[in-house]
């Protein structure tokens, strides 16, 4: 069954920007988080998981880039996953690297 989210995370106001994803519990390094981008018909298409994550220049997070090989037109997709020990209570942050900022 799919979920937006995982258990881990929760949607919550963020001082950085509107809403924010935040860990409900702590999470390690190198968890996947879920997919947060897919390359559909060459358009990147944000998931629910990836419309909530906001940018910081000094992120807690990355996004791995994965190759699909499927008959559809789904060629790429990128996972969350955090680089370092995230807190309970800690809002999860991505550089934006898709996005002219």
């Amino acid at each position: 069954m799919y979920k937006p989210l995982p258990k881990s995370l929760t949607i919550k106001t963020s001082g950085i920007n509107g809403l924010g994803l935040f860990a409900n519990r702590r999470i390690k390094p190198g968890t996947n988080l879920g997919v947060t981008h897919l390359e559909v018909d060459g358009k990147i298409i944000r998931t629910p998981l990836g419309g909530f994550i906001n940018h910081s220049d000094a992120p807690n997070c990355i996004k791995l880039r994965q190759f699909v090989s499927l008959r559809l037109s789904i060629k790429k997709k990128w996972t969350l996953m955090p680089k370092q020990n995230i807190k309970k209570g800690d809002e999860l942050t991505l550089k934006y690297t898709f996005y002219n900022v």
